[in-house]
């Protein structure tokens, strides 16, 4: 499952292809000025997008929904196989995501990258002011190195997903060649003398 991802672009980005998509940003602030953020973990604010009057607004909220018992971890991944989404759908930008693969430390981590976007966006679903990324069943660019993916959707469904009112896209995994595989080298192992 995504455990971390990051959300590099400039600022303006957002703007410019929301803008392009005929979705402005409606709110006092519009785009606040976010500072590039490598690596998103679990439970740290991130940007979000959602409908807003006849436009979208940007949020910070943090990722991972309540746990549903005591001594539960945050919700940060949701199955999304067969279920319907009427309320709550966001966008939630990035740049890039990380899979890691081994059994022990450190892990092989892999940096994943849309092959024709500097900026794509994964499904999520937002409740209580805090989001949570949507999963399905591994494409093929994913698939050797998990066997769930992020659901990252094609640029010509973002208005759709984040408008409630809309038919619900179809969910699925990323066809072949949409995103760029990198390994990264795993960090060195701290030396105790």
């Amino acid at each position: 499952m995504c455990n971390r991802y990051g959300y590099n672009a400039p600022h303006h980005r957002l703007q410019e292809i929301f803008g392009q998509l005929k979705l402005p940003f409606r709110s006092p602030q519009a785009i606040p000025n976010l500072a590039p953020l490598e690596e998103i973990s679990p439970t740290d604010p991130a940007p979000v997008v959602q409908a807003f009057e006849d436009g979208v607004r940007l949020d910070q909220l943090r990722w991972g929904l309540a746990p549903p018992r005591p001594k539960a971890g945050p919700i940060i991944n949701f199955r999304s196989e067969d279920r319907r989404f009427d309320r709550g759908r966001c966008l939630v930008p990035a740049t890039h995501f990380f899979e890691f693969t081994g059994v022990k430390y450190p892990k092989t981590k892999w940096r994943f990258t849309h092959a024709e976007q500097d900026v794509f966006c994964f499904a999520g679903l937002v409740r209580d002011d805090r989001f949570t990324l949507l999963t399905c069943e591994p494409g093929p660019d994913v698939a050797p190195y998990h066997d769930r993916q992020p659901v990252i959707l094609p640029l010509s469904d973002w208005g759709p997903w984040v408008d409630g009112a809309r038919a619900q896209p179809a969910i699925r995994p990323s066809p072949a060649g949409t995103l760029i595989v990198e390994q990264v080298e795993p960090a060195a192992r701290l030396e105790l003398r």
